[in-house]
């Protein structure tokens, strides 16, 4: 556990980590960069530490996040929703006076119906004959008419959701208190007498209570009995009392204090306050109290970074995971902050140009813009970025000059190389030579294609095993953008070639050799059918002959494939792709799916450009297949600032499937016209996150708006009519209010209805969008979604 298994001899793995791209006498003391906006001071590191960080919507920056103002509007009680609680109440009293009156047609019709006619006079509506039960049952009928009424107001006028919305906001004991006190209210209501200087008459809950008694027993027996009274009583209070205590939460208030009470009773030392995250508290809740105290001691001396904090964590989480607790203490106490260092012995970056929170692996890209359509909770909080998105894939689109690079590709950049550090990702970063993305010395690898001075090389293959799968990514890069030559065919003709020279030579060809091979040339086919002539090779040797066979044919892929591969072999890739012996290591992308590397490719733009983009179809195809492979802990990340010609049907269904291996790729487009028009609905599918940059045109504002899709809004019309009177007199007002105003007196007709509306128009997102803004979607790998959303990415 000393090292983890990330500082052992490079070249010892079966895919070792290349070494620092940086030399390495510049690693041998810890690097302290000057102090950068996504950075805290060494004294404030315990403060970072300590800012809460509550979970809250996708895409909110949630360093010290605050609710803004108006965040619970939608949670607030509409002016409506109290007009609709007292309309019903006054409705109620309205009516009841005149049930008491007798005023209400029929009213006593149902209890003529359920009681037999010698309880009342006859040709009368309701006169109890004397020594009878009438009225008895007159009294309890009123009271369950009166239980009725307030049942059927308390419904329409939704009293239950406004007490509930108004006692729920309070907090313990003082929402039990209150509650308390409206109970003894409605207990004073229905027993007046047990309330000394009571002026009122008692609601008719009690009297018709004891007054059905009698008339279902036709006897005054039970009334003569103390324990049914006093039951009745009971029972009627309890009945009284349960919505408060459930408003309340009485139980678990009252369950609270008895084990307060028992703990006290027993002596028991008085609840602990939490340890604040800067003493390290889930060590010491694991009995780690050594490597805690070091571990505190060193952020309070300021020995420690935001990087050491989180690199850590994630250790200790993994210590967790693998049972290996003692080699974590171990390490900890004899490495302090320095433990679990990354492989290049970089502890931070030289300057940083973002906001970062590595605790959560967020980065802030700018702030959610305070607009109508904005819901509360995000307007003007920070809009930030993060593993659980970027699992998803994220699309930008933007023309040049609106700040693709700038505003997103190198904040996102920047991110990931700094959780690399903490050993928790992995990224490749596909950009343009002399594109603002980072130093050399924030990478361990980097590959400037075409460059001499280069250190390391791009390995075709991935250091591929097996033929079909190096040739699956040949294929892809050379033939994916083509529509006459097929993926299928393409890899079939490779395989036939790889196969058979792997086995002849015991590894692939460098690309000059399969270009030959592809081309049909006879010394080498025959040079390569000469070294299978063994019998163990039987089966290369036929497949072999089968690429003979089709060379030459009218559906040969072999000229189409050499013509591409004749992109790259030009005299400015010569020591590249796998020609350059042992002036320069080739790099496989293959490692970053086993190692926390940090990997950058300067493609060759200038008089390359379809070889650049080539190759950054080559690495997304390597990519999307090697990180499919085993199991990991960390997140792999692609960044290509210009995936202008990368995106291919087989792409398009790989990046779909990468955020179930814990993957994501982040695509910057100028507009979607770089992609072929047939991808256009799969790609916007197949990424879970959307952003468009001011300046769009309304054809790629119409991919993102049918993308984002429709909702239902509330809209408002007003049309005003002329009046037109009748009468003489009204005509002359009308005239003379005409005359004074200039205006003919008119009449407004409001029709409010729900509509299907676009949530950003090809039209908004062309020309409503200002300089410096994005309309962003985002989706989590959970499924939690951040409608489109306007985002200021200067905040």
């Amino acid at each position: 556990m000393n090292s983890d298994g990330t500082q052992d001899a490079r070249g010892t793995h079966a895919t070792p980590v290349p070494r620092p791209a940086v030399p390495p006498e510049v690693l041998t003391v810890p690097p302290r960069p000057t102090q950068a906006p996504g950075q805290p001071t060494p004294s404030g590191i315990a403060g970072w530490l300590n800012e809460p960080r509550p979970e809250t919507r996708t895409g909110i920056w949630r360093l010290g996040y605050r609710p803004p103002e108006g965040a619970d509007e939608q949670q607030r009680l509409s002016p409506m929703t109290i007009v609709g609680m007292v309309i019903p109440a006054v409705v109620g009293l309205i009516i009841w006076s005149f049930w008491l009156r007798g005023a209400i047609p029929y009213q006593w019709a149902p209890l003529r119906l359920v009681t037999p006619d010698d309880w009342w006079e006859p040709a009368t509506e309701i006169n109890a004959k004397p020594g009878g039960w009438g009225i008895e049952a007159f009294i309890a009928y009123r009271g369950v008419s009166f239980a009725l009424l307030v049942w059927a107001m308390a419904r329409l006028g939704s009293w239950g959701r406004v007490f509930r919305y108004y006692f729920a906001r309070k907090t313990q004991p003082r929402r039990a208190a209150l509650t308390a006190i409206w109970a003894l209210l409605a207990l004073a209501l229905v027993f007046p007498s047990a309330f000394p200087g009571a002026f009122w008459d008692p609601v008719p809950v009690v009297d018709p209570l004891l007054n059905l008694t009698i008339a279902l027993s036709q006897s005054y027996e039970l009334l003569r009995s103390p324990l049914y009274v006093y039951s009745l009583y009971t029972a009627i209070t309890l009945l009284v009392i349960w919505p408060f205590a459930r408003m309340g939460d009485w139980r678990a208030y009252a369950k609270e204090r008895l084990a307060l009470r028992r703990s006290t009773g027993r002596n028991e030392p008085a609840r602990p306050a939490p340890v604040p995250p800067a003493q390290w508290p889930a060590l010491r809740d694991a009995g780690q109290h050594q490597a805690a105290d070091v571990l505190t001691a060193e952020v309070l001396a300021g020995r420690m970074n935001d990087v050491d904090c989180a690199r850590i964590e994630h250790g200790w989480a993994r210590a967790r995971t693998q049972g290996r607790l003692a080699d974590f203490t171990d390490t900890v106490l004899r490495q302090g902050a320095a433990a679990f260092t990354h492989p290049s012995g970089a502890r931070d970056l030289h300057g940083r140009a973002a906001w970062h929170d590595l605790l959560t692996g967020q980065v802030r890209i700018g702030q959610w813009a305070a607009t109508e359509r904005t819901p509360p909770a995000y307007g003007g909080v920070g809009a930030a970025l993060g593993p659980e998105t970027l699992a998803t894939s994220l699309l930008v689109v933007g023309p040049s000059g609106a700040g693709k690079t700038r505003h997103v590709i190198a904040p996102v950049a920047e991110s990931l190389t700094l959780q690399a550090l903490t050993g928790r990702c992995a990224v490749v970063v596909v950009c343009g030579r002399g594109a603002a993305v980072g130093a050399d010395s924030s990478y361990d690898v980097v590959v400037r294609v075409g460059d001499a001075s280069s250190v390391h090389d791009l390995d075709p293959y991935a250091d591929a095993d097996d033929p079909d799968e190096a040739a699956g990514f040949l294929a892809e890069a050379l033939a994916g953008d083509l529509d006459t030559v097929g993926a299928e065919r393409a890899a079939t003709a490779l395989a036939q070639l790889l196969g058979p020279y792997r086995a002849a030579y015991g590894r692939f060809p460098a690309l000059p050799v399969l270009r030959e091979l592809l081309e049909g040339d006879p010394a080498a086919l025959a040079d390569l059918r000469e070294r299978l002539a063994d019998d163990r090779h039987t089966t290369m040797r036929r497949e072999l002959e089968a690429r003979v066979r089709q060379t030459g044919t009218a559906g040969d892929a072999g000229p189409v494939l050499a013509g591409r591969l004749a992109l790259l072999d030009r005299p400015a890739f010569a020591d590249f792709f796998g020609a350059g012996g042992d002036t320069i290591r080739p790099f496989s992308l293959r490692a970053v799916a086993h190692h926390p590397l940090r990997v950058r490719i300067d493609l060759p733009e200038r008089g390359h450009e379809e070889a650049s983009r080539l190759i950054a179809r080559l690495v997304l195809a390597q990519f999307t297949a090697v990180v499919r492979e085993g199991s990991r802990d960390h997140f792999v990340g692609l960044v290509l600032d210009d995936a202008t010609g990368t995106v291919t049907p087989e792409s398009v269904r790989r990046i779909q499937r990468l955020r179930s291996h814990n993957a994501g790729v982040v695509l910057a487009l100028r507009t979607v016209s770089d992609v072929p028009e047939a991808l256009h609905g799969p790609l916007y599918g197949a990424v879970g996150c959307r952003m468009a940059l001011a300046g769009v045109t309304t054809w790629d504002g119409g991919r993102f708006a049918d993308a984002w899709g429709t909702e239902w809004v509330e809209t408002k019309e007003v049309a005003q009519h002329t009046v037109f009177a009748d009468q003489p007199m009204t005509r002359a007002m009308h005239a003379l209010r005409k005359l004074v105003t200039g205006k003919a007196v008119t009449t407004e007709a409001v029709t409010v209805r729900q509509v299907e509306r676009e949530r950003w128009s090809a039209s908004e997102l062309a020309h409503g969008v200002p300089p410096g803004h994005a309309v962003l979607s985002l989706t989590s790998v959970k499924g939690e979604h951040a409608p489109p959303l306007l985002v200021d990415l200067r905040g």
